[in-house]
C-alpha cells in the first residue's frame, strides 16, 4: 500500500476502503468546501400523524436498508439506551452492513458487539471510548473505522464526507410533531446540540423519547421542520449514567499541586483578566483548577466573560456568582448543570457547529483565552494522544480536543509523568490525535514544559517561579523511572483512522493480534 508521510511525520496510506485519503499538512492548512449535505423538503398535510407505533415501523417507513448509514448522539453518555435498542430492531429485521455515525459510544454499547459480529454493524464512524474500542483493535469491525474531533464531525456531514440516510435522536421531552429537548422529562439529558446537524441533513429523522408532551414542546432543541417521526419508548436510557468518569475534584495532594500551578502559569501568561475565557475538561485534575481558579477571580474581582462546557456544576457556581457573564453548553456532565440550562439566565444551550467546526464562517473556540485538556500520552515534540494507550487499544474518543486546542490562545495539557509504571511523557506518542503546533504547555507533577515554538511565553516565564522545564528532561525522568515505553507489536492491518478537524488524516490506528 502506498503512504504518505503528513507533516506530523506518520504514514498515511493513499487510500483505504476506497476511500482516497488527505494527509494532514497543518492545522490551518485545509480551505474550507463548499456545502454538499442538502437541506430537504418535505409535505405534511394538516391532521397527519407523525407519531409511529414502534422503532421497527419507523424503520420501514424510513426505508433502511442493507449499507445504509444510521446516525445517533450521546448526550446520555453511559445511561444511553437508544442505540442499543434501535439495532435491536435494525438486527431482528434481517438488516445488515449497516455504518453506525454515532456522536460516540460508551461501555454500555458493548451490547453491539454481537451485531458486529453478525454482520449488522460493519462499519463505526465515531469515537469508541470502551470495549467496543478494544473489540475494534483487535480486528472485529469488516471496514476501518474513523474517529473525528466534535467539530470534525460536522464538517463531514456539512461536507457531503458522510451521508446520514436515518437519525435516531433521543429527547427526554418531544410533541407528536417532534420538536424536542433533553432539558425536560424523567431521563433529561441536557443539550441536544450534538445531534442537531444530523436532524438538519438527514434524509430521514426519527425522535426517540419516553416522555411525549403536548404540542408544542417547550423550548425547542430540534425543530419539527426537520423530524419526520416520533416514536415514543419505555424508557431512553438511565441519565444517572450521564456522570460516568470522575467529576469530582482531586483531592490527591500533588495532583491539586498541579491545579495550583496550571493557575498561576495561566496568571503569568498574561491572560488572567477581565473578560477571559475558558474550557475545562471533567477530570479531577481539571475540576481542580476551575476550583483554584474561582477562588482566584473573586479574591481578585476578576469578571471572566464566558466558558465552554461539557458543563459540571464547577462552571455553573461560577455563572450563579457572576465570576462568569455566560455559560454555553454543548454537553452536560452531571445532572446540577442540566437543570441549570432550564433555569439560569446567562446559561445557553449551543451547537456542535457553533462550538467547533472549523469550516463554518466562525466558531466559539476561536475566541477561547484558554483551555485546559489531558492526555494518554505526550511527545517531545509536544504531540498529544487521547485515543489510543501505550498497550496500542482503542479505547477514547477526541471530543473538542483538537477543536478546541488549535482555537485557544493559551493550550495547557495536564498529565502524570508515568501511570502505572508506564511512561506518558514519550519520545513518540502511540498515536498522534492533537498536534504539537496547537500546544503551549504541558503541566505534569514533575514541572511544566512550554512549546519551543511560544518564545513569547517562554519570555513570559523567564523570571517565574513555576517549575519550568524542558520537555526533553521531562521525557528522560519518566524513562528513567519506569525503563521506558512498553514494546507494542502490531499487525499491518490499519482498523482505524484520526482524521484531524479539517477532514486531514493525522494519524492511523494498527491492529493488535488477539493473544498480544
Amino acid at each position: 500500500m502506498d503512504a504518505i508521510i503528513n507533516s506530523v511525520g506518520r504514514k498515511i496510506p493513499e487510500e483505504i476502503d476506497g476511500r482516497k485519503l488527505k494527509p494532514y499538512q497543518g492545522a490551518f492548512s485545509t480551505a474550507p468546501e463548499p456545502w454538499k449535505a442538502p437541506m430537504k423538503a418535505g409535505f405534511i398535510k394538516p391532521g397527519e400523524s407523525k407519531i409511529l407505533a414502534s422503532l421497527e415501523e419507523s424503520i420501514k417507513k424510513t426505508g433502511l436498508t442493507d449499507g445504509m448509514t444510521v446516525s445517533f448522539h450521546h448526550h446520555l453518555r453511559n445511561g444511553d439506551g437508544v442505540i442499543n435498542m434501535v439495532m435491536d430492531a435494525i438486527a431482528q429485521m434481517g438488516i445488515k452492513n449497516i455504518r453506525i455515525f454515532p456522536t460516540a459510544l460508551f461501555p454500555v454499547h458493548e451490547h453491539l458487539i454481537p451485531h458486529i459480529e453478525s454482520g449488522v454493524i460493519t462499519s463505526i464512524e465515531g469515537s469508541m471510548n470502551g470495549p467496543v474500542g478494544a473489540a475494534a483493535t483487535y480486528g472485529i469491525l469488516p471496514k476501518c473505522a474513523v474517529l473525528r474531533s466534535h467539530g470534525g464531525r460536522i464538517r463531514a456531514i456539512h461536507s457531503g464526507d458522510v451521508k446520514v440516510d436515518v437519525a435516531f435522536l433521543a429527547a427526554s421531552s418531544a410533541d407528536p410533531y417532534g420538536n424536542c429537548n433533553g432539558v425536560f422529562g424523567p431521563n433529561f439529558f441536557g443539550p441536544v446540540g450534538l445531534a442537531r446537524a444530523d436532524a438538519m441533513f438527514g434524509e430521514h429523522v426519527v425522535i426517540v423519547t419516553d416522555n411525549l408532551v403536548e404540542y408544542p414542546c417547550y423550548p425547542i432543541s430540534i425543530s419539527q421542520k426537520y423530524v419526520d417521526y416520533v416514536v415514543e419508548v419505555p424508557s431512553i436510557g438511565d441519565h444517572a449514567g450521564i456522570v460516568s468518569g470522575t467529576t469530582e475534584v482531586t483531592k490527591d495532594p500533588k495532583q491539586l499541586a498541579m491545579a495550583e500551578q496550571i493557575v498561576k502559569l495561566i496568571e503569568q501568561s498574561g491572560l488572567l483578566k477581565e473578560g477571559m475565557s475558558f474550557q475545562a475538561g471533567a477530570g479531577g485534575v481539571s475540576l481542580a483548577s476551575m476550583k483554584v481558579l474561582h477562588d482566584y477571580m473573586r479574591e481578585k474581582g476578576i469578571h471572566g466573560n464566558f466558558a465552554i462546557g461539557g458543563t459540571t456544576k464547577y462552571l455553573v457556581d461560577m455563572l450563579r456568582d457572576g465570576t462568569i457573564r455566560v455559560l454555553l453548553t454543548g454537553q452536560s456532565f452531571d445532572l446540577e448543570s442540566i437543570e441549570s440550562i432550564a433555569k439560569d439566565y446567562g446559561h445557553q444551550e449551543i451547537t456542535t457547529d457553533f462550538y467547533a467546526n472549523i469550516h463554518n464562517k466562525g466558531c466559539a473556540v476561536n475566541w477561547l483565552d484558554v483551555v485546559i485538556l489531558g492526555a494518554t500520552e505526550v511527545d517531545v515534540d509536544f504531540n498529544v494522544n487521547v485515543n489510543t494507550h501505550s498497550d496500542g487499544k482503542l479505547l477514547h474518543g477526541i471530543g473538542g480536543h483538537q477543536d478546541t486546542a488549535a482555537g485557544a490562545k493559551l493550550t495547557i495539557i495536564v498529565c502524570p509523568l508515568f501511570r502505572k509504571k508506564i511512561p506518558i511523557v514519550r519520545e513518540s506518542v502511540t498515536t498522534v490525535t492533537t498536534p504539537g503546533e496547537t500546544v503551549d504547555a504541558i503541566v505534569t507533577n514533575e514541572g511544566i514544559a512550554i512549546n519551543p515554538r511560544r518564545q513569547d511565553l517562554v519570555k513570559k516565564l523567564q523570571e517565574s517561579d513555576l517549575p519550568i522545564r524542558k520537555i526533553e528532561d521531562l521525557q528522560k525522568q519518566a524513562y528513567e523511572i519506569t525503563g521506558g515505553p512498553p514494546e507494542l507489536v502490531t499487525t499491518d492491518r490499519i482498523i482505524a483512522l484520526i482524521e484531524y478537524r479539517d477532514g486531514s488524516i493525522i494519524d492511523v490506528v494498527r491492529g493488535l493480534k488477539k493473544d498480544s
